[in-house]
């Protein structure tokens, strides 16, 4: 697929997808539709790919939603459009395989929520979040905040609108850590390389399993990873997994889904 705010590219069994929209990737209407169309429909527009790196082709994450489509929202306007983003951020949570962000400079407002949907978030020492929306008179971007950062700390950022540095977050747990700028895609491609070498199967029933159980409790979450290990039990590939592991071997996966 060709799309003119993301550029897509493989690296292994990793895809790269880069934002692309200078200076700052602030996002409109047409990036946040690309967006949906490209995580919504991943088997369609990524098929085979067992983890996606979320970056940035520019210096920055993201500096937010582009400030003149503000201008034109109305009461009746309103809630299609904030419908496209709340999907387009959706669509990066419900990606069905990991998906790491690769965070350099800003990432504010939109660039925020994009981070926060994405399963792990490794930033550049120039990286900064914030949640602007009460400066510029609009609401939106706590409720990710909060994915990454105690209710404490999420009312300061966000009654302040000020951007913290990622230095600051990362003892919260909000990245999973912090490098210099030249070594953020790489550390993330890292990252992802541990993660793809599992199969395919193992890799897919464990982002459905982990996005469920997120907001179960201990018991009902136990019992719906439970069911999985049923479903993926029917996966030639987890029969693979012990064989290789019992055979002290590196196993050998075909990498495709169903019975055989």
């Amino acid at each position: 697929m060709t799309y003119q705010y993301l550029s897509v590219r493989d690296h292994g069994a990793t895809t790269v997808v880069a934002m692309n929209k200078p200076p700052v990737n602030a996002v409109n209407l047409s990036m946040y539709e690309e967006i949906r169309d490209l995580f919504g429909r991943f088997d369609e527009v990524l098929p085979g790919a067992k983890a996606v790196v979320l970056t940035s082709a520019v210096k920055h994450f993201c500096g937010g939603n582009e400030l003149e489509e503000f201008l034109t929202l109305t009461e009746a306007n309103a809630a299609g459009r904030m419908r496209l983003v709340r999907d387009a951020f959706a669509s990066i949570y419900d990606c069905p395989v990991p998906v790491v962000g690769a965070v350099r400079g800003a990432a504010l407002g939109t660039g925020l929520a994009i981070a926060a949907s994405c399963d792990v978030v490794v930033a550049g020492e120039s990286a900064r979040f914030g949640t602007p929306e009460v400066s510029v008179g609009v609401m939106g971007g706590a409720a990710h905040l909060a994915r990454l950062i105690p209710q404490p700390i999420v009312r300061a950022m966000y009654f302040t609108a000020d951007p913290w540095p990622a230095s600051d977050l990362v003892g919260f747990g909000s990245v999973l850590r912090v490098v210099p700028d030249d070594e953020v895609l790489e550390t993330a491609l890292g990252l992802t390389g541990k993660m793809t070498r599992h199969s395919l199967a193992a890799l897919r029933h464990a982002k459905e399993a982990m996005n469920t159980v997120e907001f179960m409790d201990l018991k009902a979450g136990y019992e719906f990873e439970q069911r999985m290990t049923g479903r993926l039990a029917a996966e030639p590939d987890a029969k693979e997994a012990v064989a290789a592991l019992r055979e002290k071997r590196t196993p050998v996966y075909r990498d495709r889904l169903g019975r055989p």
